[in-house]
């Protein structure tokens, strides 16, 4: 209809059904945002975001698994075989800087009248396996560098290969130390700054470091033992550039030292399942730690 200023009726007539049409159709005319907000009202906003059961659940498994997709490798020290291959197990293989013996036996406590000695193999085999088993419950793949399933070994090379292979996020190697008596408490062993032949550990001298503090504190929580009392200052941590399992990583890693078998207090911690399971539960307390940063 053509525009009649003379007439209000026929001149209102077109704003009037425009608002009519914009308010029916919330397009246009520059009101639909505001026409579409103010339907919400006022608790739309904390419906959209508060999570549905699919996000809560999903955050919860999150929550239950937090080493989902990472790779731990546990190195048991020595192997229960290695004292049947004296031979072999002496053999010296390139640890970057130099050269070392395959592997050691071990220590062990000292036997008594009515106690067999326990030795350190038999330790750190119980230790890893307890140690594998919460770190698989919180959804982390752990890897194993034996377990007593040859006749001896690996060598201290091999087993800083099989870290490095696995691309681990974290490898700890469990041990016990065999010092004088008196001489009581745990370490954590971090790698020096080594640098020659087919050693460099300048890329993992800090992830380790961290790994191995994080690992003292939980240990220190969970067992309730202390910081050894004869290196470290009171630490709990060695820094040592003589071990070939360190000098060979690529990746972050730590030897822990769980106590002194030649110490009989600390022996009778040692040989307690009880107190190895406590053990088990500090290092993966401290490792869960570290890989989430």
């Amino acid at each position: 209809m053509p525009y009649d200023h003379r007439n209000p009726v026929t001149r209102s007539l077109p704003a009037a059904l425009a608002a009519l049409l914009c308010s029916a159709a919330l397009a246009g005319c520059g009101a639909a945002p505001e026409a579409a907000r103010g339907t919400q009202g006022p608790g739309a906003a904390a419906t959209t975001a508060t999570p549905g059961p699919a996000r809560t659940q999903a955050a919860a498994a999150t929550a239950a698994r937090p080493l989902a997709g990472r790779t731990v490798v546990i190195d048991p020290g020595h192997n229960p075989g290695n004292f049947r291959h004296g031979r072999e197990i002496a053999e010296k293989v390139d640890i970057g800087t130099n050269r070392k013996e395959c592997d050691t036996t071990g220590t062990s406590t000292n036997a008594t009248g009515t106690q067999a000695a326990y030795t350190e193999a038999a330790f750190t085999l119980d230790v890893s396996h307890r140690l594998r088993r919460l770190l698989e419950e919180r959804g982390a793949k752990v890897v194993l560098t034996h377990d007593a399933d040859r006749p001896f070994g690996p060598c201290v090379d091999e087993r800083a290969r099989i870290g490095n292979a696995a691309e681990a996020d974290a490898v700890v190697s469990v041990h016990a130390d065999g010092s004088a008596k008196g001489n009581r408490g745990f370490h954590v062993i971090v790698p020096a700054k080594v640098k020659g032949g087919s050693a460099d550990t300048a890329p993992i001298v800090a992830p380790s470091r961290t790994l191995g503090e994080r690992i003292a504190a939980a240990f220190r929580r969970t067992t309730g033992t202390s910081p050894a009392n004869y290196l470290g200052d009171g630490t709990g941590l060695d820094v040592r550039s003589d071990l070939g399992g360190l000098n060979l990583s690529t990746v972050p890693k730590v030897f822990v030292e769980c106590g002194n078998m030649r110490d009989p207090k600390d022996a009778a911690l040692l040989t307690s399942g009880v107190w190895r399971q406590k053990a088990a539960q500090g290092i993966a307390d401290g490792i869960v730690t570290y890989l989430k940063g």
